[in-house]
């Protein structure tokens, strides 16, 4: 955010406050426009980065073609609709198919879609699409299961309700035992003490 566009959304926090009958002077609050500004450039910072390139700068031929799965990859995004947090965890899964990609980069691909104005089901799809788009595996498999503070803290305020969205590609569609594999691992137990 540059200096002209951090200055415009603080005028705006301000003017929020103002409007919900706060003070933005007061000693509590006279630094909160730069702060609130400052969190929303992190919390939307997903848009300034490629999640593809990220994917493509760690393909690795391999002649693995087993499941790859990373589980419980924790993520926080901000609904688009009330902006709002959603608070979720993503399991991901990918079939090679003569290429590999480095396993950090798919925690980081999660939170490069996360850090923008999202809906879940929208988030799955873009996770599910960068990986069939980038390694061409020979199937993925995408599963969020998060909580969503537009429905606990207004609206029907159902405290602890879970979302769950799915995204299968490829071979997680057609064959029923992959599909089986790929949710009986993201729903066992945690091991290695983790």
């Amino acid at each position: 955010m540059d200096e002209k566009s951090r200055a415009k959304f603080e005028s705006c926090v301000s003017q929020m406050l103002e409007i919900l009958g706060e003070d933005p002077k007061r000693d509590g609050l006279a630094k909160t426009p730069g702060r609130v500004a400052k969190a929303y450039e992190f919390l939307t910072s997903g848009y300034e980065l490629d999640p593809k390139e990220i994917l493509n700068d760690a393909l690795f031929e391999s002649s693995n073609n087993e499941m790859v799965l990373i589980k419980d990859i924790e993520f926080y995004s901000l609904c688009e609709h009330h902006l709002l947090p959603i608070i979720g965890r993503a399991h991901v899964a990918y079939i090679p198919n003569k290429k590999v990609v480095g396993l950090s980069k798919i925690p980081r691909m999660v939170n490069i879609f996360a850090r923008r104005l999202q809906i879940q089901e929208q988030l799955t799809e873009q996770i599910a699409s960068a990986i069939q788009e980038v390694i061409h595996p020979l199937g993925v498999g995408v599963v969020l299961q998060a909580r969503h503070m537009c429905m606990e803290m207004r609206g029907v305020q159902k405290i602890n309700s879970t979302t769950t969205t799915s995204a299968l590609r490829g071979l997680f569609i057609s064959r029923n035992d992959t599909r089986k594999e790929f949710f009986d691992l993201i729903n066992s137990p945690k091991t290695f003490g983790f």
